[in-house]
């Protein structure tokens, strides 16, 4: 959102010194008479029109995501009114917008939305809540953009909801943004939600931490849940050295975790709303992990943000070229302070730097796109919908792993080289870019390096080589420092390749597109696909799979039978196929595996995954 909207903050308004906006105001009222088949009914009404056609929208965008959504689409018996509750002339000009006629200073409109998906980038509603997202919930009107919002929520008759947002209360379920941008950075949740909240001095300044979850566990679940988030929040702050000044003066986490939900965890000014339909009981570290993340970017992104989405646009596709930094590095610190809090342990935290440095460093997307390329993909990848097959398994690299990749390999360089971590790096942005709100380049972000490291030569070559560039270092010697061991996991062992296969009754069916430079590939196999036999023995399991390749070591050559579109076995393929070593990495503390752990690695190990706070 644009931080010069948000210096409206705290400044009683900072309305009353702009006349020709003095009475301009918007008032929403959300009900939820058929909550069951999830409909909510909403009433809208702008004041001090100025024009004689007040055209209103629904938003195509959201924070926080990048590609078209058409929020229009669950919005129906669509009417206006006047002050005197007369009809308006209302006429349809765009699939998302709508130009009433004449309104003579004021009108309301009403419709009916439909919401049956509860994450953070949509709206649910059901018999046991609402969570909504305001750009997939809320019309809104042009010049209106400055003028503060007013959003009155009645509950249903008998209900126990309450209301969690980062909007301001005013009285009652009446609640207050300053301007267009804030109201459609603010989630709410309309439910009977378990609350805690504590609240931080800094600097004089009260700083308050709520957690509203609506969620099916128990009160013991709930307890562990708020304690570990207080360390999550405490081993972030310890990064950056404050918490960011919240608007209203606090911070609220907003989670749904219901068998309904979608699992989802989305970044806002002052909240985060984080949705699963996993529950406390059983996934509660993953539950957390994306706590720690959303919480990250409440300074990164939120504060330091890429100049690349200023203003944030509604109505288009946003595309930048930060977000490996932006979602990327907070990837890396999401999952950083699991480990820095013990909510992962050593074991538990190198497995999913296994996992990761897998993705990126086995893909061949490197081939294709830099690391900024890959950024800019967002609109096409982050919650987008696509019917049509893409080629993205060969093409893209997540820019949030690759990001915290390249986040991993900095911090191991600043620790080794420089003496410095990438905590410096990133006190050094918020200091320059997060704390002033003043959006940054690439270059600004190049030169913070530079200054961080006392290397500009290095920095320069950094972004050239890893960020515009394609290259990355070797992990191995860096993670040699902290007695952690990079390894292939499965020296010796033959594959058929990274193949994903579903077994039938007619063969094993290849479920995934072939990666670019596999052997399996160069053959010609291809997605659906059907592996019918290998050297002559039938592939009906894959414990026949299993029973074929043991025969056989890597670089040998078998024959394979299989079928494609259809194809009988009447009118199969014979092929020839290089059997390749299985390539998967992973990460070993060195204690594991009998290698001497020395104390200068010991140390270097807790200084990087130790508690800060």
């Amino acid at each position: 959102m644009k931080s010069t909207l948000y210096s409206l903050l705290g400044i009683a308004l900072g309305l009353a010194a702009q006349p020709a906006l003095a009475q301009q105001q918007v008032k929403y009222e959300l009900s939820f008479p058929n909550a069951v088949h999830h409909e909510a009914e909403v009433n809208v009404t702008f004041s001090g029109i100025q024009s004689d056609t007040l055209k209103v929208q629904m938003a195509r965008t959201s924070p926080g995501r990048y590609a078209i959504h058409e929020f229009a689409k669950n919005v129906y018996n669509v009417r206006a009114t006047d002050a005197q509750g007369q009809p308006l002339e209302l006429v349809q000009l765009h699939i998302n917008e709508w130009g009433v006629l004449h309104p003579k200073g004021s009108a309301t409109v009403s419709y009916t939305l439909f919401a049956d998906h509860a994450d953070g980038t949509y709206a649910g509603v059901d018999e046991t809540h609402a969570h909504l997202n305001a750009p997939a919930t809320l019309m809104y009107a042009h010049d209106f953009e400055e003028a503060p919002a007013y959003v009155t929520f009645h509950v249903p008759q008998g209900s126990n909801w309450k209301v969690a947002t980062q909007l301001r209360q005013e009285q009652g379920n009446t609640y207050f943004a300053p301007n267009f941008q804030y109201l459609m950075d603010s989630p709410t949740e309309l439910s009977d939600f378990d609350f805690a909240e504590w609240t931080l001095n800094e600097g004089g300044k009260q700083k308050t931490i709520q957690v509203a979850l609506h969620h099916q566990g128990n009160e013991q679940d709930f307890a562990r849940y708020v304690t570990q988030t207080k360390q999550i929040v405490s081993e972030h702050r310890a990064v950056f050295g404050q918490l960011p000044d919240f608007d209203f003066g606090r911070y609220t986490f907003i989670g749904c975790y219901m068998p309904q939900a979608t699992g989802d965890g989305m970044e806002h000014r002052n909240s985060t709303s984080l949705t699963s339909s996993r529950s406390l009981d059983n996934a509660m570290g993953p539950l957390l992990n994306t706590v720690s993340h959303e919480f990250f970017h409440t300074w990164n992104v939120e504060r330091i943000r890429p100049q690349s989405l200023e203003p944030f646009n509604f109505q288009e596709a946003n595309m930048s070229e930060g977000l490996w930094l932006a979602e990327g590095f907070t990837s890396y610190y999401g999952d950083l302070a699991m480990a820095r809090t013990g909510i992962y342990d050593l074991d538990k935290y190198t497995s999913g730097l296994a996992g990761d440095l897998n993705y990126v460093l086995l893909s061949p997307g490197r081939q294709y796109h830099s690391l900024v390329e890959m950024s800019r993909q967002a609109p096409y990848v982050d919650a987008a919908r696509s019917v049509d097959p893409v080629n993205r398994h060969n093409t893209f690299i997540s820019y949030y792993t690759y990001g915290s990749m390249l986040g991993l390999a900095l911090d191991m360089e600043l620790r080794q080289k420089y003496g410095k971590t990438l905590d410096d790096f990133m006190q050094a942005l918020w200091r320059k870019y997060g704390a002033p709100e003043k959006p940054y380049t690439m270059a600004n972000v190049q030169q913070t390096l530079a200054e961080v490291s006392g290397d500009a030569a290095w920095a320069q070559q950094v972004f050239a080589q890893r960020v515009f560039g394609r290259t990355l270092p070797d992990y191995a010697p860096l993670l040699a420092q902290a007695g952690l061991e990079l390894r292939k996991a499965h020296p010796g062992q033959p594959t058929l390749g990274r193949l994903y296969l579903e077994y039938k009754d007619a063969g094993a069916m290849i479920a995934n597109g072939t990666l670019v430079g596999s052997e399996a590939y160069k053959t010609g196999l291809e997605r659906g696909d059907m592996l019918l036999a290998l050297d002559g023995r039938k592939i009906r399991k894959e414990k026949d799979l299993e029973k074929a390749l043991k025969k056989h070591k890597p670089g040998d050559t078998v024959n394979i039978t299989y079928s494609r579109l259809g194809q009988t076995h009447n009118a199969t393929h014979n092929a020839t196929l290089t059997l390749e070593e299985v390539q998967t990495l992973e990460v070993v503390p060195y204690e594991r595996i009998g290698k001497e752990l020395t104390p200068q690695m010991q140390a270097f190990r807790e200084a990087w995954l130790g508690a800060k706070a």
